[in-house]
């Protein structure tokens, strides 16, 4: 079944009876939705009050829950400490992976995220990025020539040439905006499912800020990441221009992002189920099952 994602940016009281999310909004109008049928919450007000009862049963259904700032953009994330029964056994799985296996899912992950950007490209501006994917076939172990980066310079370039100098920075100019947006939203998804693995989204294969709780999400989010790139551009397009600032309507329509089309391994299914099996893939390769992890593939075609 695929789960509901739930916007909240007006004055709103929440609450819970009967395993159902009860809002009641200003004009006390109520709403109801069951609790089970719930992946993700985002609250954009700081006029919504919500009980901890509702926010147990939230969590113990899985559910992530993203705050925003007064900027409007996601500033925090709520996860389930237990998301699954054998998560002990899955977390010394995890810890005691070696090194040289996180190199290699480093460099399957760095692989694809490029793979999947030279299709976008080829999709939105008619480029060949045969480049591209030299430099996919070029990634090794670990990603020591940081491959990565440079097919990011180019491919972000690529993408709005019409934009003088543009490069993916959290605070440049837009549509940077409309990514930070979008992407919070995808590593809500990412981090929800690596809970719901038994994984610590903390420990990351290649990320290690000290101050990111999740830095595994910001790993396996990568190949992703231009999935949500092709949704913004065709949002751009419908737009005919770069918001300065992110309207409710604009907002809302990046929550579809967990119900995005997503071919992995030869199927098409929505995102967060495509989410749900590279997680549990990482876990194999984790507990030596596996050696290979399942990522999304853009499939060709243009927009």
């Amino acid at each position: 079944m695929i789960k509901r994602t739930l916007y909240f940016g007006n004055q709103a009281y929440l609450s819970l009876k009967d395993n159902q999310l009860v809002i009641k909004k200003r004009d006390d109008e109520i709403v109801t939705a069951a609790i089970e049928d719930i992946a993700y919450i985002v609250l954009d007000s700081p006029q919504i009050t919500v009980t901890n009862a509702l926010l147990g049963a939230l969590l113990e259904n899985n559910c992530a829950i993203i705050n925003c700032d007064k900027t409007h953009l996601p500033s925090g994330l709520l996860l389930p400490l237990s998301g699954n029964t054998l998560q002990s056994e899955r977390f010394q799985a995890q810890i005691e992976a070696s090194l040289p296996l996180k190199k290699q899912l480093w460099q399957q992950t760095v692989q694809q995220k490029i793979l999947n950007q030279a299709k976008v490209l080829q999709q939105t501006c008619h480029n060949p990025a045969k480049q591209m994917s030299t430099w996919a076939n070029e990634v090794r172990s670990g990603d020591v020539e940081n491959r990565e980066a440079v097919a990011a310079a180019y491919y972000w370039k690529e993408l709005f040439p019409d934009i003088e100098d543009f490069t993916r920075d959290r605070y440049g100019k837009p549509p940077n905006n409309m990514f930070n947006y979008g992407y919070a939203i995808l590593r809500g998804v990412v981090a929800r499912s690596l809970v719901a693995s038994g994984l610590l989204p903390t420990l990351g294969i290649h990320h290690k800020n000290r101050y990111n709780a999740y830095c595994l999400a910001d790993d396996i989010m990568e190949p992703y990441r231009p999935i949500v790139d092709k949704l913004i551009i065709q949002k751009i397009n419908d737009l005919g221009e770069y918001p300065q600032d992110l309207t409710k309507e604009i907002k809302t329509s990046l929550l579809v992002i967990p119900v995005l089309d997503t071919w992995i391994d030869g199927k098409r299914s929505p995102l967060m189920n495509a989410v749900a099996l590279t997680t549990t893939s990482l876990y194999r390769c984790y507990a030596g099952e596996s050696r290979k992890l399942l990522y999304p593939e853009v499939q060709d075609g243009s927009i």
